[in-house]
């Protein structure tokens, strides 16, 4: 075995190991008598259920097919095989005259990734909230308390200075229905953000807008 091989068989068992047995890493010779037995080193061939002394590719009869200079490394391309997705990367391997003699393969089996990512993002997938409002966990309830307030001024579409009476008892019957009193000491600050007191403030929890 010359230096080049015995490096680039080391070199796939090590990839092999590092990346576990969904990589496969095939070393074909290209300067065989017979390509019909090309494989000359396999690392996980079951991922693509080959073994040593198999025949080429789709990628090595291209290969020969074209001239040296005009093939370029193919980096991270979707190939499939037998219903596994695999993303393979293709090196080509020259002599010192720039002639391709060998091709250099990673193929990984991706499939369950994918079909891990379809898990997940049906997982995390939500529904949009009615009213467009995100919601958000607060660590200090008080910025809860003022995010509800903002949401119920977003809701009458004004500032408080400008809203009506009418305004001011839907603004603070959607603080109710949102929980906003049963936050503790909420009722004097609701109070005084609207401008009334806090009798106003609860007759306004009774009235029943026309």
């Amino acid at each position: 075995m010359d230096l080049k091989m015995d490096f680039l068989t080391r070199l796939a068992k090590a990839l092999a190991k590092q990346f576990g047995d969904n990589c496969e890493i095939v070393i074909h010779d290209l300067n065989k008598a017979s390509l019909d037995s090309s494989i000359v080193a396999i690392e996980n061939g079951h991922v693509s259920d080959r073994n040593v002394g198999d025949g080429p590719s789709m990628v090595v009869l291209d290969t020969l097919t074209k001239k040296p200079e005009e093939i370029e490394d193919q980096l991270c391309y979707l190939t499939e095989v037998d219903g596994k997705m695999i993303k393979s990367s293709t090196i080509y391997i020259r002599d010192e005259n720039g002639e391709i003699n060998g091709i250099f393969g990673i193929n990984y089996d991706i499939s369950p990734m994918v079909a891990f990512q379809k898990e997940v993002k049906s997982l995390i997938s939500v529904e949009p909230l009615e009213n467009d409002e995100s919601t958000h966990i607060y660590h200090d309830v008080n910025n809860l308390l003022d995010d509800l307030i903002r949401r119920a001024v977003k809701l009458i579409g004004r500032p408080v200075k400008y809203m009506t009476r009418e305004d001011k008892i839907k603004a603070i019957q959607f603080l109710n229905e949102h929980g906003a009193f049963l936050i503790t000491k909420s009722g004097d600050k609701i109070s005084n953000y609207f401008g009334i007191s806090k009798y106003t403030m609860y007759s306004y929890l009774d009235k029943e807008l026309e």
